[in-house]
């Protein structure tokens, strides 16, 4: 952030605009291979074949065949080397589950980012088959797509036809980059004032929750809930920021899922980018809705299977996307009609008693864990709330508050009202300027600061 940003940004504003695209490819290569820097070939393979296949792709366009043909090549080449690098060990562990079995493990190291890139890639390509996007006839501005630094890590997804004209016909403006400035201290306090914090509070509280208390254990899961939609949406917020500042704009991602009144109004305002993609590339292809209800419910749960799946190597995320298949399958074909009836206070509780038990199935990886979470949840034969569990709470109250009065809209529509007055520019520079610093002095002094995206 204060060494390799503005250098970035000083030598993109003083290269001539048609060399930036070729400067961004080779510092975002350099920011992938900065900590493992064999797996910029991956990268490069991945960026090399892709290009190839859409390239063959629109050149057989009027050939049926051979178009279909070099979509499934490209897409087999994608899907199989995203699972050999993120599914070996699992795949290894659930066959040797048989008794005849005993198949070593290979260790191999996931690609940091690798579940980001392998869906934009493959979005590509198939956009390009379907005519919804242009073919790229230029490796550089190409390879630039996918390996933009500001999202390429941990998103969104954002898919080529989104910004294939900004690649070569993007102005940066003043005005823009000062909204990218913003938006990226935005999303880096919600990352390191809000969800680091509320990390402390979930670990320290769920690590030995049956000694927490039923309280204990249900506040832990809340400060989780709390730090994975901050981290994640202010890493998506950075991201957008960052892009701002290049002269890019980035889709939303998120918009306030924790005020939904249903779960299937959060997940259109949850992870916005990869809900958008399974459901264009995955539900639509296979019939989505129609080919009659029983396809439809098959079809939601193949793509919330495969949903819990993308988020990790582990049977607690296929769990997680099951759960949510069949909640939005009941609540779609059997709940809808009464839930509209239901008072909107009463519809957002049940949405995010639902959400909160979710957090619970994607935290545990081991089932055993998540088995005895759920029942400490509701035990109260473990007492209401430890001492402790009950200090610890009390000291995080205030940011529990402002946590929750954050996951809402009030803040951001108090902001719309003034952001035009002439004096708007003083408090907005007193904001970013005490969130910088605070956020600078909070990651010098703390060495709590994870990496929830590690699995993608």
């Amino acid at each position: 952030m204060f060494a390799y940003l503005p250098l970035t940004l000083l030598i993109y504003y003083i290269v001539p605009r048609k060399g930036r695209n070729i400067f961004l490819f080779f510092i975002n290569l350099v920011f992938y291979g900065w900590g493992e820097p064999k797996l910029v070939f991956l990268m490069l393979f991945n960026i090399l074949f892709n290009y190839v296949g859409g390239f063959l792709v629109d050149k057989f366009r009027h050939d049926e065949k051979k178009k279909k043909l070099f979509l499934i090549l490209t897409c087999i080449l994608d899907i199989g080397i995203l699972a050999v690098f993120k599914y070996t060990g699992m795949i290894t562990e659930t066959l040797n589950m048989l008794p005849f079995l005993n198949i070593p493990e290979l260790q191999i190291s996931l690609p940091i980012g690798i579940s980001f890139y392998t869906f934009q890639t493959m979005s590509y390509v198939i956009d390009v088959y379907r005519d919804d996007a242009p073919v790229s006839k230029n490796f550089i501005n190409f390879g630039t797509y996918v390996a933009l630094f500001p999202q390429l890590i941990a998103g969104p997804i954002v898919r080529y036809r989104d910004v294939a004209y900004q690649l070569t016909h993007r102005r940066e403006s003043l005005e823009q980059f000062t909204k990218g400035v913003k938006l990226f201290l935005v999303g880096m306090g919600k990352k390191v004032l809000i969800a680091n914090q509320m990390g402390i509070l979930s670990d320290s509280l769920l690590a030995e929750n049956a000694q927490s208390g039923v309280l204990g254990t249900w506040v832990g899961i809340i400060a989780y809930t709390f730090q994975i939609y901050f981290d994640f949406s202010g890493y998506s917020d950075m991201a957008c920021g960052l892009g701002n500042m290049l002269g890019f704009e980035f889709l939303k991602n998120f918009n306030y899922p924790y005020i939904s009144k249903s779960i299937t109004e959060f997940w259109r305002r949850w992870h916005i980018s990869l809900s958008t993609w399974f459901k264009e590339y995955v539900y639509i292809p296979l019939g989505g809705n129609r080919k009659g209800i029983k396809r439809q419910i098959i079809n939601l749960l193949i793509v919330w299977g495969l949903t819990g799946l993308w988020h990790g190597a582990s049977y607690n995320f296929i769990l997680w996307g099951v759960y949510y298949g069949l909640l939005l399958i009941l609540e779609k074909f059997v709940l809808k009609r009464f839930l509209d009836k239901l008072p909107p206070a009463l519809q957002h509780v049940y949405t995010m008693f639902i959400v909160i038990i979710g957090w619970g199935l994607f935290y545990f990886t081991d089932i055993t864990q998540l088995g005895t979470f759920i029942t400490n949840l509701f035990n109260f034969g473990n007492g209401l709330c430890s001492d402790t569990a009950l200090n610890l709470i009390l000291s995080y109250l205030p940011l529990l508050i402002a946590a929750a009065f954050a996951s809402t809209p009030v803040g951001a529509r108090l902001y719309n009202q003034i952001k035009d007055k002439d004096w708007a520019w003083l408090p907005e520079t007193v904001y970013c300027a005490a969130v910088l610093l605070i956020s600078t002095a909070s990651m010098v002094n703390q060495s709590y600061n994870p990496f929830l995206y590690f699995r993608f």
